[in-house]
């Protein structure tokens, strides 16, 4: 396809947050984030809404970055009931399963409940919660490039008889043979 622009990344993925400094102090200690800035006004700059909010911006590595709001004025954050809670979530990459396990080590340290890790074929991941609720994942690729090329060949074909179905395809069965 031809596009009129290439996209370059991410430039970030904003969240709302409780409380910015306890958010900014989790990241840190927890996941090993560094702070990168803070914005803070008075009023929204895209509509001149007047709504006080603190803005923070923390590396998640390789030019990502996660970012909060903190919302004073605003009714108490909340989620969307009707998805599950392990649904919407965000996911970091870490390097190898020696890290993987380090990192459930150091959340469990912390006094969070953490699941895994999970075996998902051609990846690990462990779960646990931020202070504002949000899910997070650290997974750990461990999958071949001859596996993630047969994945990308067949994901077309499993997304196709999804939308016919809604019921999960069986184009990578193999898949779930990883997992046993």
């Amino acid at each position: 396809m031809n596009h009129p622009f290439n996209l370059q990344g991410v430039h970030h993925v904003a969240y709302r947050c409780r409380d910015a400094k306890e958010t900014v102090e989790f990241y840190q200690r927890v996941m090993g984030m560094d702070f990168q800035l803070a914005i803070a006004e008075d009023k929204v700059p895209s509509t001149g809404e007047p709504d006080p909010y603190m803005h923070v911006f923390l590396d998640a590595g390789n030019n990502n970055v996660l970012a909060f709001f903190e919302l004073p004025t605003r009714d108490e954050m909340g989620r969307d009931e009707k998805t599950p809670r392990w649904v919407q979530h965000i996911a970091f990459r870490v390097g190898s399963m020696d890290e993987l396990l380090a990192a459930k080590e150091r959340a469990e340290a912390e006094g969070l409940d953490v699941v895994g890790p999970t075996h998902h074929g051609v990846f690990k991941s462990i779960y646990f919660f931020d202070p504002n609720g949000h899910r997070l994942e650290l997974a750990c690729d461990i999958g071949t490039p001859e596996q993630m090329a047969e994945l990308h060949r067949v994901a077309p074909d499993m997304l196709d008889e999804w939308a016919r179905t809604k019921k999960a395809p069986r184009h990578a069965a193999w898949l779930h043979e990883l997992t046993d």
